[in-house]
């Protein structure tokens, strides 16, 4: 590892200030992703900002109903908030699945949005990766590429997004508050992923001297009746192979309202959102979200062998949440 400069900021306006005044520096919040890709070589940076006394963290419910989470909040403090568990049970569940026990009492909120992708080949330095290094090439392409994605993929990387709690946040609609130099901004949350397109190593819209100060998250009523299932090898700490993050509201036995995100299978969190429109105002049956999945998953890229298995395995999974969140059924006709 490289030597490299270490600063411990006061003010935000401090930290970033120092970031402006110092190419080629970044944020250094928990460090469970930073410190990983410092070791092995996979970043380099000249200077480290430390950003974790700033006060950034906490968790407050608004008075409208919504959720704001600061960027410093812990993992295990939001999955273990008891509002958080009533009202977004399956962002709680999430945040407990989604890392270890020691790595979820570093790991912040803001970090996780920014950490970096689990693809060996990425973290392999004398491999090819245009993520890493822009132009040189994609090594997963012809090797083993088992746990990348199906959906937003393109010929220039096709590497999963890995954040779990992710998942239900691209489902609620919530939204990312950034603050830099140029002021303050706030950027919907399924814009804050960019597709890998030309430029996979592009991974956020925000510039190197704008920092995340919160994740805000809108009032949805029947989040109360949601399911996080994760799919992996092991169920020990691991990342997803499939996964889905869901939130439905069903009257009558009809789907009234239904919120749908994806992992495991994508190169940014997945927004279904052609499962949900076919589902809404029909009947909440099996048959119906098995169409639902099939349909999010016409557009999955099946060119690379290994990971073709993961079209079936991601609409099963959904079918499953879906089916979780499901009212039970009246056998003598309509849900009870």
């Amino acid at each position: 590892m490289k030597p490299l400069a270490y600063a411990r900021p006061t003010s935000l306006e401090q930290a970033v200030s120092t970031v402006t005044s110092r190419p080629d520096t970044v944020f250094l919040a928990g460090g469970t992703t930073l410190v990983d890709m410092l070791r092995i070589g996979a970043m380099e940076p000249a200077n480290v900002v430390d950003i974790t006394w700033l006060p950034l963290g906490g968790i407050e419910h608004t008075a409208a109903g919504g959720l704001r989470i600061g960027a410093l909040a812990k993992m295990s403090e939001v999955a273990a908030e008891a509002g958080v568990r009533e009202r977004y049970p399956f962002l709680s569940v999430a945040l407990w699945k989604g890392a270890s026990a020691q790595l979820r009492n570093m790991a912040t909120m803001g970090g996780n949005l920014m950490q970096k992708v689990r693809c060996a080949y990425f973290r392999e330095t004398e491999r090819a990766c245009n993520k890493r290094d822009p132009g040189a090439g994609c090594a997963a392409m012809d090797g083993i590429h088992r746990g990348h994605a199906i959906l937003g993929t393109s010929p220039m990387c096709f590497a999963t997004h890995p954040s779990d709690v992710a998942i239900p946040l691209v489902a609620l609609d919530a939204t990312v508050t950034v603050w830099g130099p140029r002021g303050e901004r706030t950027i919907d949350f399924d814009d804050f992923f960019l597709l890998p397109g030309t430029t996979p190593h592009l991974e956020h819209p925000i510039a190197a001297d704008e920092l995340i100060t919160r994740i805000d998250v809108p009032p949805l009523p029947f989040a109360r009746n949601s399911h996080y299932l994760k799919v992996r090898d092991r169920e020990s700490y691991e990342f997803a192979l499939t996964s889905a993050a869901v939130a439905m509201n069903v009257a009558d036995g009809t789907v009234v309202d239904v919120r749908i995100g994806l992992g495991g299978i994508a190169t940014k969190p997945w927004r279904a959102r052609t499962a949900e429109s076919l589902l809404l105002g029909k009947s909440a049956t099996p048959a119906n979200f098995a169409k639902a999945a099939a349909a999010e998953l016409e557009a999955a890229d099946t060119s690379h062998p290994m990971n073709v298995f993961k079209v079936e395995l991601a609409q099963r999974t959904l079918v499953r949440a879906l089916e979780a969140v499901r009212p039970p059924v009246n056998p003598l006709g309509g849900a009870r």
